[in-house]
């Protein structure tokens, strides 16, 4: 890689940020931070981070981020958690910044305004299972591609069924076996919400269709993801569950960061694992495939859902099964099966082009009906 690349940080004090803040702080000569976003919650990280970097452009809360994103710059890594990270990244692809994608909810409510946007190479994924994809698809021609393999590690709560996750804590579903994320991504992990998303994002980075996007589970987190050619080969893409990996790539697209992390240890003997994804349990893959496959903002609303419930989950106010069973009411309500939509001032029509408007709109519609499931008890056992 040639020059110093200039790098904007949107999240900069969350766990991404943060760690791409360790990858430039070891690469002073491949990478400048000449912008820093945050949503105010740690200022005092927040001044530390800029005062240590040199950063001049400092931005707190939504507009300032919105705005800090289209400062011409060679990538801007969007690292803001949930659906506030759609107007930053329309504004980075708007202004000709590459985007290295870890609010993936970017993509997924707002898919035909991001592809819209996103020249050849302009979007890069962060997320670990995506980068995988990424550098697996290298190995064939787009046609010779037969499906996508997905890896999840299958949370806390791996093998449970449905009836011992009943009084799951919030502190359970927060402790992660194999990674250190933020508590929304996290609770995510646990309900496999996350994974959902992880589908509708490789269906829209990489234009296969989502009958050819497994999950299956992977306790290790090692191998990140799979791509299954027509030959019957598959390429996995390994290395230790640590961000660090994913995140420099992204940066240094299309070039590596040597010594980004630690490689995997091949001295000592090891086991990989893989099983079956239990849908029963763990329904919220199959309902983002369901939204998916409905389109327009119907993304959107599954993203919204999914945070509402989970806000009120870490706040104790909705079960762990709840969050699932209200992102599956709103969806339904959405797509009409109780004509919902129409007695609650729905969400936009999907007959139409999908726009800004329409798609905070749904989020906001998505949110409210989230509430008043979350409020009458849905999903409560009983």
């Amino acid at each position: 890689m040639s020059g110093r690349r200039d790098v904007v940080i949107l999240g900069s004090t969350g766990s991404i940020g943060v760690q791409a803040l360790d990858i430039i702080r070891r690469n002073p000569e491949r990478f400048r931070v000449v912008g820093l976003g945050a949503g105010g919650s740690s200022p005092e990280v927040l001044s530390a981070q800029a005062a240590e970097f040199g950063v001049e452009q400092v931005a707190v809360g939504a507009d300032e981020t919105t705005e800090l994103a289209a400062r011409s710059c060679d990538v801007v890594l969007n690292a803001v958690a949930g659906a506030a990270g759609l107007l930053p990244t329309l504004a980075a692809l708007g202004a000709g910044n590459r985007v290295a994608l870890a609010n993936k909810e970017s993509l997924i409510i707002g898919g035909p305004l991001v592809r819209s946007l996103a020249g050849p190479g302009q979007l890069t994924p962060v997320d670990s299972e995506h980068s995988a994809l990424a550098q697996c698809l290298l190995g064939g021609s787009p046609a010779e591609v037969r499906r996508l393999i997905l890896t999840a590690s299958g949370g806390p709560f791996r093998g449970r069924g449905r009836a011992e996750l009943a009084n799951v804590t919030p502190d359970q579903a927060l402790a992660h076996p194999t990674w250190s994320m933020g508590p929304l991504v996290t609770v995510n992990s646990a309900t496999l919400a996350n994974k959902g998303l992880e589908v509708i994002e490789a269906h829209l980075l990489f234009d296969i269709p989502l009958e050819r996007i497994e999950v299956v589970v992977h306790p290790q987190s090692v191998v990140h993801s799979m791509v299954e050619f027509v030959d019957g080969s598959t390429l996995a893409q390994a290395s230790p569950p640590d961000m660090r990996i994913p995140i420099a790539w992204a940066l240094a697209w299309p070039d590596r960061v040597a010594d980004a992390a630690p490689a995997c240890d091949w001295s000592g003997s090891a086991s990989w694992t893989f099983e079956p994804l239990d849908a029963d349990t763990f329904p919220a893959v199959d309902l983002a495939r369901r939204a998916a496959e409905a389109g327009g903002t119907a993304p959107a609303v599954f993203n919204a859902a999914d945070e509402a419930a989970v806000a009120a989950f870490l706040a104790g106010r909705l079960p762990f099964l709840g969050i699932a069973d209200t992102i599956a009411e709103v969806l339904q309500r959405h797509l009409g099966a109780d004509n919902g939509g129409a007695r609650h001032g729905g969400p936009p029509s999907e007959g139409n082009p999908l726009g800004v408007r329409d798609v905070l709109a749904a989020d906001a519609w998505a949110r409210t009906e989230a509430e008043t499931v979350i409020a009458r008890g849905a999903g409560e056992e009983a």
